[in-house]
């Protein structure tokens, strides 16, 4: 159980041991790219990434939460904001981007959003307009400061994650899907 005493100590095992599921999240890939953009598919990969690590996985967040001075949505209004979510338009890239912004507000789970919700971002990429984010080539610090400016102006991340598209011949490579999973995990160190 992860209180505020063990939380430093716990997370990067549990983030070792989640990363450990690469291979599984690849092997499932196609299941979470036909769901894409859904909260199904954004739960699932919670699920997946950190069944039996949390015993929350999967599951919406009862708490409040907050990271670095920014309140995520309140915990009483998940169930009521997650499907209209799930129902905002994808057709584009910056509907998409938007999508992923306004998931990242509702910060739906105790831990391990940021992890899920870039593989959640990447199957909608995928499944909307033939791509990913290749997370190797964007640095810690500009996702981080693009991410926490989105809520106002999402056009810096909009930029940064155009920089960093797949191209269409690289989705079905393994290697880089596990290097670019990898890399992301790397922002929440």
């Amino acid at each position: 159980m992860i209180s505020e005493a063990n939380y430093d100590e716990v997370i990067p095992e549990i983030d070792r041991l989640s990363l450990d599921r690469r291979a599984e999240i690849w092997e499932a890939w196609p299941e979470f790219v036909a769901n894409a953009g859904t909260w199904e598919c954004l739960r699932r990969l919670h699920e997946v990434m950190f069944g039996g690590l949390f015993e929350f996985a999967g599951k919406i967040r009862t708490q409040n939460i907050s990271k670095g001075g920014f309140r995520f949505a309140n915990a009483l209004f998940l169930n009521d904001i997650l499907p209209i979510i799930s129902r905002m338009p994808q057709s584009n890239f910056g509907e998409i981007v938007e999508k992923y912004v306004e998931m990242n507000i509702a910060h739906p789970f105790r831990e391990g959003n940021g992890r899920v919700m870039r593989l959640w971002l990447d199957a909608i990429l995928e499944r909307q307009l033939a791509t990913r984010i290749n997370w190797s080539g964007i640095t810690r610090s500009d996702y981080m400061s693009a991410m926490q400016r989105s809520p106002v102006n999402s056009l810096e991340l909009e930029t940064l994650l155009r920089g960093a598209m797949l191209k269409p011949e690289e989705l079905g490579d393994k290697d880089i899907f596990i290097a670019s999973l990898t890399a992301s995990y790397r922002y929440e160190m």
